[in-house]
């Protein structure tokens, strides 16, 4: 990967976890009041609305800091080794609590008339589409293993036609 290209994905990172800590500082405070001075049908106390989306966005925020570090871990040459895989565990667990965290908003939507019923719909749309990229990253894990086994074999052979020599 080249240093343009890491250095424009640092600056993506840089900028999504700013916006992060943006929600968490002065949206989520602000839905907060609004929940509370709103008189909504809402089945469940705000709190439990509140705790789910900030939770939410710490999910999002460690996927991004395993993301910055395996971007260095690609600039270092260092990315085919067993240490990646700490990281990529990390990301799909994040993703998987994603998906539940917004399973869970779904169903403390889903009673009473707060919400249309299309809406907690959309929100099991979107459970599905963040288990799907859990599920893609999944994937690549499983071409980083297959990558990682055949450096190792590169290393071998190496070492073997290096005795041969």
């Amino acid at each position: 990967m080249g240093k343009l290209t890491v250095l424009a994905l640092r600056g993506v990172l840089v900028a999504l976890l700013a916006g992060s800590v943006f929600l968490q500082a002065v949206m989520v405070p602000l839905l907060g009041r609004d929940l509370d001075e709103a008189d909504t049908d809402l089945a469940y106390p705000p709190a439990a609305f509140l705790v789910t989306v900030i939770l939410g966005i710490v999910t999002a925020q460690v996927v991004l800091v395993c993301v910055w570090r395996l971007v260095t871990m690609v600039r270092r040459g260092t990315v085919f080794s067993h240490a990646a895989f700490r990281y990529v565990h990390i990301v799909i667990g994040a993703f998987v609590a994603a998906a539940l965290l917004m399973f869970t908003l779904g169903v403390l939507l889903a009673p009473g008339e707060a919400v249309a019923p299309g809406v907690v719909l959309l929100i099991g749309g979107a459970v599905m589409a963040i288990l799907g990229v859990a599920l893609v990253v999944l994937v690549l894990r499983m071409l980083l293993a297959q990558a990682v086994a055949r450096d190792v074999e590169a290393a071998q052979l190496q070492a073997e036609l290096a005795e041969v020599i």
